[in-house]
């Protein structure tokens, strides 16, 4: 035995096998992308063309997050009960087929619909992968593996601007139509690869299950199949939410989906609104912001495995500050001087660093309390307050601007996060060690 309760052949062939799911699963979540913030994108022309206001165009986009959120709280045990394989799939199936729908329509009321169904296919992708990747990524490991899957994601954003300014150039006649049309063949055409070549278990290896390595991991896994065994198939919400560090994770993820998607859905607007530049020039000009986001993702979640591996707090809270200063300085700059269109890229990069590290590091915290028997759920609720945050922040910033204005948006972004260093350092397990009774 060499590895994990593997012979010398059998660790070859889990660890292929491993880097093969790794590698399909984060290229296929991120062209996913392409069919879900092509609305954000697409958001100045629609506005534009269908003569919205910027709080109707709130309310759309808030149908998304809404739906997706709710998706994230159920599909996550759902997908552990009945298999997450079937779940990835069938998210890049009804999504596309969702956004082909959606070019269709004209009515504010229909579109929200489908938008909002939209959002809930796409929540059948992200919690379930997550789960099939703690089957092949053990303990020590998983920060790495959700980084480095989740900055696919913040990639995803960029191939989702990228997506639909090709979508402009190619099928002009079209208008907003072609930014739900092109983009949704990416996913589509990667889904094929995905399905062939991905095994979802190691058992579908032909391998037994790994043998976790660190004895503390090991025995909370086999605690929680007790749990599953005795309690009950929804026990493991009640498990989850009685541990008081769990539940600082629940507030700070909904506060980073405040701050994540005020970013990425209003930047691209801001520019072109506050400004007057161009659509592809506006787009292009926030494409900084999603590299960012990859960037820090793939990279600090990875260094808390190295670092800080039993409280993963200490690292939120730096970048929280970080990106509070980052925001701060990027409201003060004017993008149309030559040289403060420097400065904002490297701001945008910075804060999209920081705030995407955040959430990042939140799924590495998911595999750390929920293991191989309950990612899925720990994720699912974790992603759920995440969009909580984004559904919220559609409403409030188009309430903001229709009243304030932009100076408005990037204050309280600030402030949000500001708000997640101080409930990182209420959280960090040095000064948050209580446990909520157990709901029995």
């Amino acid at each position: 035995m060499t590895a994990f309760g593997y012979t010398e052949g059998e660790y070859r062939l889990f660890r292929s096998n491993a880097w093969r799911y790794l590698l399909l699963f984060s290229l296929l979540y991120c062209f996913l992308y392409c069919t879900r913030l092509n609305l954000s994108n697409a958001g100045a022309v629609m506005i534009r063309d269908l003569g919205w206001s910027k709080a109707d165009f709130g309310v759309l986009t808030g149908a998304l997050f809404w739906a997706y959120g709710v998706g994230q709280l159920v599909n996550g045990r759902i997908s552990e009960i009945v298999g997450p394989g079937k779940f990835v799939i069938a998210s890049v199936v009804l999504s596309v087929a969702a956004n082909i729908l959606f070019s269709f329509q004209t009515s504010i009321v229909a579109m929200a619909v489908i938008w909002g169904m939209n959002g809930f296919f796409q929540s059948m992708a992200w919690t379930p992968g997550v789960a099939i990747l703690t089957k092949w990524w053990p303990g020590k490991t998983r920060g790495f593996a959700t980084g480095f899957a989740h900055a696919f994601s913040g990639f995803g954003q960029a191939t989702a601007i990228l997506a639909v300014a090709l979508a402009f150039k190619t099928l002009p006649g079209l208008g907003w139509r072609a930014a739900f049309i092109l983009p949704a063949a990416f996913p589509f055409a990667l889904l094929f690869v995905y399905a062939v070549r991905c095994r979802t278990s190691p058992r579908r290896a032909g391998l037994a299950e790994y043998v976790e390595d660190d004895p503390a991991r090991a025995a909370v896994e086999a605690e929680m199949r007790g749990i599953v065994s005795t309690r009950g198939k929804l026990y493991p919400y009640r498990y989850m939410l009685a541990n008081g560090h769990f539940v600082v994770w629940v507030v700070i993820a909904f506060i980073t989906g405040l701050a994540r998607y005020g970013l990425v859905t209003w930047i691209p607007l801001y520019f072109i609104d506050r400004f007057g530049i161009d659509v592809t020039a506006g787009l292009l000009g926030s494409l900084s912001l999603p590299f960012g986001m990859g960037v820090g993702t793939l990279v600090v979640p990875w260094l808390t495995d190295k670092w800080c591996p039993n409280d993963r707090l200490p690292a939120v809270v730096s970048a929280a500050i970080l990106g509070a200063v980052s925001i701060a300085g990027f409201m003060m700059c004017d993008p149309t001087v030559g040289w403060q269109m420097a400065v904002v890229q490297i701001l945008l990069f910075t804060a999209g660093f920081c705030i995407y590290a955040i959430n990042g590091t939140a799924w590495a915290y998911a595999t750390d309390i929920g293991g191989r028997v309950f990612s899925g759920t720990s994720s699912g609720v974790l992603n759920f307050a995440a969009y909580m945050g984004a559904a919220a922040q559609s409403f409030v910033y188009g309430f903001l601007l229709s009243r304030i204005g932009w100076a408005s948006v990037f204050v309280s972004l600030a402030v949000l996060c500001a708000a997640i260093a101080v409930f990182g350092l209420l959280g960090s397990k040095s000064l948050c060690s209580f446990r909520l009774r157990r709901a029995i």
